[in-house]
């Protein structure tokens, strides 16, 4: 049986231990203000949305919502991006994506100032954690690297192998591995014998955006997987990109869908928040 790695435990530990220190900052005169835009209303992004929003609330972080018609403009975007840039009162400002399609993302992405990027989106963010300099890390990868390591799983010098390559996961999960001395391969669409080079993995993080598509044979017997795929499936039921049922007798230790990876994203994202007062 695999160790079940249980993110909605570890990102409550992270959200007790902010709260805390949201708690010590406000007695020092510090509040942290985080600020959530989001274009239009889309069912997915306002379930987020009130999911940070909960969060902000739980750990002391004061959160200010713009929620914006469908038809706002991008150049009314930009200018309340710009705005809150210059606010020295707003500590993080996150835009929900998607945007509507009449708005540009990596416009808006670029937009936001580096310092108060706590999605870790911006290409400044990017370079920082390629080069190794301080800066925000995007949430769902830095969030899978506290669940290994709160779960004792050992990294450095082990066999980490990331299927997907999107600037959101793919690639800074890989820089994170990497940063952690772990010795890293990224699959995607155009890998050669996936299988194989999967069942070498010690550490397999899957972010392919296929549902169940990863089942027992692409594992290695007592492999420690990471799922951050959310479908839902024929019976409208949550479900992963690995196929829970199949990899689950033979892996070292797994993450479920839901309650593995994505509590984390939002504990990662509080995390970058109480951070940010670091990176200014």
């Amino acid at each position: 049986m695999a160790q079940l790695i249980d993110g909605k435990v570890i990102s409550k530990q992270i959200k007790d231990e902010l709260k805390e220190k949201v708690a010590e900052l406000k007695e020092n005169g510090t509040e942290i203000c985080l600020a959530v835009i989001q274009v239009g209303n889309d069912t997915a992004s306002s379930v987020y949305v009130g999911n940070k929003k909960k969060a902000c609330e739980y750990i002391g972080i004061k959160s200010l919502a713009y929620e914006l018609p469908e038809e706002t403009t991008e150049a009314e975007l930009l200018n309340l991006i710009d705005k809150l840039n210059h606010d020295d009162a707003v500590n993080g400002i996150l835009v929900q994506l998607p945007v509507p399609e009449h708005i540009d993302e990596d416009k808006i992405i670029k937009a936001i100032s580096p310092l108060k990027d706590v999605d870790g989106f911006h290409p400044m963010s990017v370079g920082a954690l390629s080069i190794g300099q301080p800066g925000f890390v995007s949430c769902t990868p830095a969030g899978v690297i506290q669940l290994l390591k709160r779960s004792g799983i050992e990294i450095a010098g082990k066999e980490c192998v990331v299927i997907g390559r999107s600037n959101i996961v793919g690639k800074p999960m890989s820089m994170l591995l990497l940063r952690e001395n772990g010795t890293v391969t990224i699959c995607h669409s155009r890998t050669k014998n996936l299988k194989e080079v999967c069942r070498r993995a010690d550490i397999l993080v899957v972010a392919v955006g296929k549902p169940k598509m990863i089942d027992a044979s692409y594992v290695k017997e007592g492999a420690v997987v990471i799922d951050v795929g959310i479908h839902r499936d024929e019976n409208n039921k949550l479900c992963g990109d690995v196929d829970f049922a199949s990899v689950e007798p033979i892996a070292g230790a797994i993450t479920p869908v839901p309650g593995g990876v994505g509590p984390m994203t939002i504990a990662m994202l509080m995390n970058n928040c109480v951070e940010s007062i670091n990176i200014r």
